[in-house]
């Protein structure tokens, strides 16, 4: 078994915990946070040790980290702490679900969350600090590149590139040879079939309601 900390205490954390002590060798053995929003000792049954104490408390040499953080912050926040860990010395883990279909022949990177039910085809490159929730397809010679959130069922076609601190939302669908630039929102449903623009923010249209009952309808 392998030691393993966890910055966050929010339903990430937790999961992230079900599934790295589920699947893999690690065992999770304290959650962090940041000194000012430390308001008890201890998070789910484990320790919760400031982040700035970490080193003493669980020092590297002995300890993996791992970042539980969403999208906040469009992955900056997440990004800011998987630095820092880096910083302080910390093997940053990732966790890929053996239930996912993971057909590349390249590794991904550090801080990587994948989960059940993913499809990556052969010559996908995967950066650090991605998550890429479950149920998605990721296209052949498709590049994600680093601090990324990839909610569920997106489908994003072959020879795609998803730069930095992007989000894509549920059941959206990326087309053919599409970059997604930097700092994109796509939301949940959207159709992208061309290149987005830096800080692009990309929605489905609205769904409306029908002045119709449902039981005036035949179904």
């Amino acid at each position: 078994m392998k030691n393993l900390v966890i910055f966050g205490t929010g339903d990430i954390a937790q999961i992230a915990r079900y599934y790295f002590e589920k699947d893999t060798e690690y065992k999770v053995v304290a959650y962090c946070l940041d000194d000012a929003y430390i308001d008890a000792d201890e998070s789910d049954g484990l320790p919760l040790v400031p982040f700035s104490k970490l080193e003493v408390s669980h020092p590297p040499a002995e300890n993996d980290f791992f970042a539980a953080i969403s999208y906040t912050e469009m992955n900056k926040l997440r990004h800011k702490k998987f630095d820092e860990a880096l910083a302080k010395g910390y093997n940053v883990a990732s966790y890929v679900s053996p239930d996912c279909t993971y057909r590349s022949q390249y590794p991904v990177g550090k801080n990587c969350f994948i989960f059940e039910d993913n499809t990556i085809q052969p010559f996908v490159r995967i950066g650090d600090n991605v998550t890429m929730w479950s149920g998605n397809h990721i296209g052949h010679h498709s590049v994600i590149e680093s601090h990324n959130f990839i909610s569920s069922h997106v489908v994003i076609s072959g020879h795609c590139t998803i730069k930095s601190h992007t989000f894509l939302g549920v059941n959206a669908t990326l087309a053919h040879n599409v970059t997604i630039e930097e700092e994109t929102l796509v939301g949940a449903g959207a159709i992208i079939t061309k290149n987005t623009d830096p800080k692009g923010v990309y929605v489905a249209p609205r769904t409306v309601k029908l002045e119709k009952t449902s039981d005036q309808f035949k179904l």
